[in-house]
């Protein structure tokens, strides 16, 4: 420090360098601040491990550790108390037992009060909970030595009373103690059951006592007590209401009359509690809804015959089902409302449950066919169901008819009440036809009702393109562009895709109960027919192309069944059946029905197949495909696909017919085809050099090379296989030549085939004579090499892949 600067100077350096050691000092007292705070804190003991020197954080709080020390203290003397009381009790005289038990039970009921005095409440309430325990083992001990004739559960009770009033005082003097008022609670549940089984009173005098002090839990509930008291309450309000219920239901089934008035007063305690747990609302009245329909359905159960117990309960709950909708907001809470709803929904769905096995026996029962197809036997498996099982039905669907999703579920239910109608009350066959048809009507009424255009799309949703008849293209089923909002499934949505399955579903089982007899099959697929015919005229979307789907298997159905009754034979039916694909191309340009297409070509497939067994005819069948297909190309739409087809159709049926006729040289009549079709390929790349080479030349290559390699598979002698092979050589040379796709790949199919067939006599013969043991090892030496050169053999086929896609 320079000694030569003026004080005023001097004093001023002074007080600046004063204040920057302060600075640094606080600076430096922050961080220690902040780093004791992170060694204490949970994430601490990783920084206590780095720094061995550092303080760990407590695992436990000193009130939890002292909690725990005054838990097991007070647990270890009542424990003590006990085996005193129970081992030690009989080596002493009355004197002192006597004196014993007043004097320490005395002191452990004083002790809280000084404890509490001089602030240690955790203390006071282990030695107060001991005095509670104390009081117990006292009046077990007057049982046994100044009452011991007395009866146990009358004592008991009593003894509980008096308990529970003493504790009650107890808590009411030492306020500081949280212990006695809920334990006074807790014993207060059992002086009424007990005492009422003391009297031999039975199950119903029991469960009435125990409701009477589930009231007062109750009544406890809506008064300003502490949190302790109120949760004792309610744990004791539900468990002994849960026992007092269970006993009404067993008395609502065996003494109907007995357990009514119990279930009653459940069901009034259930709502009372309401008001004390509304949280639980919806809960308490959804029971409180079930016991009022177990009250009122068990004597009305008991005076009907059995086959009413169901319907009875059933209606019993569509009356809270109802009552939710009817009762206005003002008298009822909204969750007491919901909790009916629930527990009326609950009890009919339970009913409908019980009666769907005839409705089941009614749509399934026609294909448990015992005899022959038009045999006349009407047999139908019966289920033993009583009618009033239609009651049931009709009931759900009828309240089901007001709410908003009900049109669906009525829907449902009514279609099942049709179902089970011809098996419930046995109706004769034609009746039972009748009730199917007019299920079918109903439930294809309601699936082709004007909907939404699209999926759940609100009625702002952009709209599909209309097709050709002015309906929407693809329906609920069509894609719409992306970004297009899509709301959740509309109820008339549902109901309509319902009705479409439910119309599907009983015209099979209609068809198959008329199956039975000649005219009623004739009839009810003639009016199937109509009905989806109507169905896909008025229909849009997944309706019509479903409709009009299953009028072509109607049809072909109907086609199928007068061939049968005209007594043709398989192949001539096939033939007839050809009417129906014929047919559904003629209305398919009309409809543009996707789904009728395939089911058309579905029936064709099986027209063809059952002229297989006769070549002849099965060529025929093929050129009358073959001229169908090419009426079909004359779509633009479809033109690529059907003329495919056509010409693989024409080409089948010219091979078979060939076949028939004994042929034995099939070039003398593929290569006058061959040789135009590969002129007219010519001709058609010149003008088009972008034309594809399968266009252009894969008809006339095939139509002689697919001929001939039947012909070298059949006739392995003469001079086809070189012939051919030779032919094919070329073919094959001149398509790598001319980088075309068609002849390099059509050449070299047909030039392995023939060199195949060359070599396959001579590697059976060396088969033959090598050891067993070389091929499993040649086949393991083939995996081990293609195994190790895998990635460069993979690289190489895509590279010979990606020449071929380049070609024409």
């Amino acid at each position: 420090m320079d000694m030569n600067l003026p004080p005023v100077e001097e004093l001023r350096r002074l007080d600046v360098e004063l204040a920057r050691l302060d600075a640094r000092r606080a600076e430096l007292l922050a961080r220690r601040v902040w780093l004791l705070g992170v060694l204490h804190s949970p994430a601490g003991p990783p920084a206590a491990r780095a720094f061995p020197g550092a303080p760990r954080a407590a695992e436990t709080s000193p009130r939890g550790a002292q909690n725990v020390l005054l838990t097991l203290g007070g647990t270890l003397l009542a424990v003590a108390a006990l085996a005193f009381t129970l081992v030690s009790w009989g080596s002493m005289g009355i004197a002192g037992r006597s004196a014993v038990l007043l004097v320490v039970t005395s002191a452990a009921l004083a002790a809280p009060a000084v404890l509490l005095r001089r602030g240690l409440a955790s203390t006071a309430e282990a030695v107060g909970a001991l005095g509670l325990a104390l009081t117990v083992l006292d009046a077990y001990a007057l049982h046994r030595v100044a009452l011991p004739e007395t009866d146990g559960l009358g004592y008991a009770a009593g003894a509980a009373a008096v308990l529970a009033g003493m504790w009650a005082g107890y808590g009411g003097v030492l306020r500081g103690l949280r212990l006695p008022f809920p334990a006074a609670v807790a014993a207060a549940q059992l002086p009424l059951p007990l005492g009422a089984a003391a009297a031999g009173g039975g199950p119903a005098t029991v469960a009435w006592a125990v409701l009477l002090t589930v009231a007062g839990d109750l009544l406890l509930l809506g008064r300003p007590v502490g949190l302790s008291v109120r949760v004792t309450a309610g744990a004791a309000a539900g468990l002994l209401g849960t026992w007092a219920l269970t006993t009404g239901g067993w008395l609502s089934l065996t003494d109907p009359w007995t357990g009514a008035p119990l279930l009653l007063a459940c069901a009034a305690l259930c709502l009372y509690a309401v008001r004390a747990a509304r949280p639980a609302a919806s809960v308490l009245a959804a029971v409180a809804g079930l016991a009022a329909v177990a009250a009122v359905g068990g004597p009305a159960r008991a005076a009907l015959p059995w086959e009413w117990a169901v319907p009875v309960y059933t209606v019993c709950g569509l009356v809270p089902a109802v009552l939710w909708r009817l009762v206005r907001a003002a008298w009822l809470p909204a969750p007491v409302r919901a909790g009916f709803g629930v527990a009326g929904g609950g009890v009919a769905a339970l009913g409908v449950l019980w009666a769907l096995p005839p409705v089941l026996g009614g749509l399934l029962g026609p294909a448990a066919r015992g005899a022959g197809v038009w045999s006349g036997d009407h047999a139908a498996p019966v289920f033993g169901y009583p009618a009033t099982a239609a009651l049931v039905l009709l009931l759900g669907a009828g309240a089901a008819a007001g709410r908003p999703w009900g049109r669906w579920g009525a829907l449902v239910l009514g279609w099942a009440l049709l179902m089970a109608l011809p098996v419930v009350f046995e109706l004769p066959y034609a009746a039972g036809l009748a009730v199917r048809l007019v299920a079918v009507a109903g439930a294809l009424a309601v699936a082709v009702r004007p909907g939404p255009p699209a999926r759940g799309l609100p009625e702002s949703a952009p709209k599909a393109p209309a097709g050709p008849s002015g309906h929407p293209e693809g329906g609920w089923g069509a894609s719409w562009t992306a970004g297009a909002p899509v709301a959740p499934v509309r109820p008339d949505v549902l109901a309509a895709w319902t009705g479409l399955v439910a119309g599907l579903a009983t015209a099979g089982s209609a068809a198959l109960l008329a199956l039975d007899a000649r005219g009623a099959t004739f009839a009810v697929l003639g009016v199937l027919l109509g009905l989806f015919a109507a169905a896909a005229w008025r229909g849009t979307g997944a309706v019509r192309g479903a409709a009009a789907a299953a009028g072509v298997l109607t049809a072909a159905g109907l086609v199928g069944a007068g061939a049968a009754a005209a007594g043709l034979t398989a192949a001539t039916t096939g033939l007839v059946l050809l009417l129906v694909p014929a047919g559904t191309a003629v209305l398919a340009a009309r409809f543009r029905s996707r789904a009728a297409e395939l089911s058309g070509v579905a029936v064709g497939v099986l027209a063809v197949a059952l002229t297989a067994p006769r070549p002849v005819v099965l060529a025929l069948a093929l050129a009358l495909g073959g001229v169908i297909a090419a009426a079909t190309a004359l779509r633009a739409e479809r033109r690529r696909a059907a003329s495919w087809t056509a010409g693989a159709l024409f080409l089948a049926a010219a091979w078979l017919r060939l076949g028939v006729w004994g042929v034995t040289v099939p070039e003398a009549y593929t290569l006058p085809v061959t040789v135009p079709a590969l002129v007219v390929g010519l001709l058609r790349r010149r003008r088009d050099p972008e034309a594809s080479s399968w266009v252009a030349y894969g008809p006339g290559l095939a139509a002689t090379l697919v001929p001939s390699l039947m012909a070298v598979w059949s006739d392995p002698y003469g001079l086809r296989p070189l012939l051919l092979g030779t032919g094919a050589l070329a073919v094959t040379l001149l398509g790598a030549r001319s980088r075309l796709q068609a002849p390099l790949v059509l050449g070299g199919a047909a030039l392995a085939l023939v060199a195949v067939h060359e070599l396959a006599p001579y590697v059976v013969q060396l088969v033959g004579a090598l050891p067993r043991w070389l091929p499993p090892a040649a086949a393991g030496l083939l995996l081990l090499a293609v195994g190790a050169t895998y990635e460069r053999r993979l690289r190489e086929a895509r590279r010979m892949r990606e020449r071929l896609a380049r070609m024409r």
